[in-house]
Formats: structure tokens, sequence, C-alpha cells
């Protein structure tokens, strides 16, 4: 009978307040994340490097953080370029393969893969975001640093790709795979992006 109730009827019914209700729900919240820490950390794997991928992990790892969670997110192959210097200068939205992306008209493949596509869609999504007040990816990297995310560069594709520590910009942290995870599996939340 209880669980039919709204929960105005349910604390009346069982003679609680709606303040009681929720510290009740507060403290029984609290109780549970101390008896498991994972269930306050998040781990994201940011695996590609375009602009429209490069939001992703950025925006999940930004609001894992703001709401309390300890995060981390490993940039690896395609995606390490994110953390690079310079890269919100030169990143471009993939455009070929990627049906679901918006065209002011329909077009196959072999036409999004034509000289100036990149470029014109690139200048329509950063068009979109800043109408619509997204945050730009330089914004988010600032975030991501202010609110203490763990932005880590893999070694090894370091290593493939020739970068040197002084490639990135401040603030990444340097690991391999196996440090990853190590983080990652005390993490109820992981993402491969």
């Amino acid at each position: 009978m209880l669980e039919q109730a709204s929960g105005d009827e349910a604390a009346t019914t069982i003679g609680l307040s709606e303040e009681d209700l929720r510290r009740i729900v507060r403290e029984e919240i609290r109780a549970a994340s101390a008896k498991d820490p994972g269930s306050q950390r998040c781990a994201i794997i940011a695996s590609k490097g375009t602009l429209d991928w490069a939001y992703p992990p950025l925006i999940v790892a930004t609001a894992a953080a703001a709401s309390g969670m300890e995060t981390s997110i490993f940039f690896t192959f395609y995606g390490l370029k994110v953390i690079t210097k310079g890269f919100t200068k030169d990143v471009k939205v993939g455009t070929t393969g990627n049906p679901a992306m918006p065209m002011p008209v329909p077009m196959a493949d072999v036409f999004a893969g034509m000289p100036g596509m990149k470029a014109m869609a690139t200048s329509m999504m950063k068009t979109k975001f800043s109408k619509k007040g997204v945050a730009t990816i330089d914004e988010l990297l600032e975030l991501a640093r202010d609110l203490g995310i763990h932005l880590i560069a893999c070694r090894m594709t370091m290593d493939v790709f020739e970068y040197e520590e002084s490639d990135f910009i401040e603030g990444v942290e340097f690991a391999g795979a196996a440090a990853f995870v190590s983080e990652a599996r005390k993490a109820h939340i992981t993402l491969f992006v």
C-alpha cells in the first residue's frame, strides 16, 4: 500500500514529513557510498580525436566530477590528440562514415568525403554549439582541470605516434594501460568513447 502512495501521501501515512524522508534517503546514500567507494568513481577511455568525438568524454567526465565523483579520462590512440597543445585550432568533424550527422541536405558518404566538407561540417557544428551555449573544447578542458579530473595520456600511444610530454596541455598525467586499468577496476562507471 505504501508504494502506491505519492511521496507526500507516503510520508503522511507513516508519520514522516517530506523533509524527514529526504534526510533518510540522503543518509542511506551516504552510508551506501561509504561501504562501496567505487560508487564515487568514473573512468572513461577516449579513443577518437575529431571535434564531434572530443565532446562526449569531456561532457560526461565534467558531469561526473561535478556530482562529486573522482573522475579519470584515459586518452588513447586518436583520442590522445584532444589533450595536445593547439588541438582546438585545427580540429575537424569527421564527415565520412557518420550517417547520423545532421547535414542541411541528405548526402551520400561519397559527397561527405569531398574537399571542403570537413571544414563546412566543422563550421556548422561550432556555430550550432555556440548558438546553444555549449562550452567549447578549451572551456571543457579547463573545467575538467578545475574539477580535478585526471587527464591521462596513454604512454604506448605517445611512443607509437612519437609524442613528447611537452606536446600536451598543462595538467596532463602520463600512464600506461595497466595503470589505468588499475584505476578503472575501482570504478562503478567505466565508459569507452
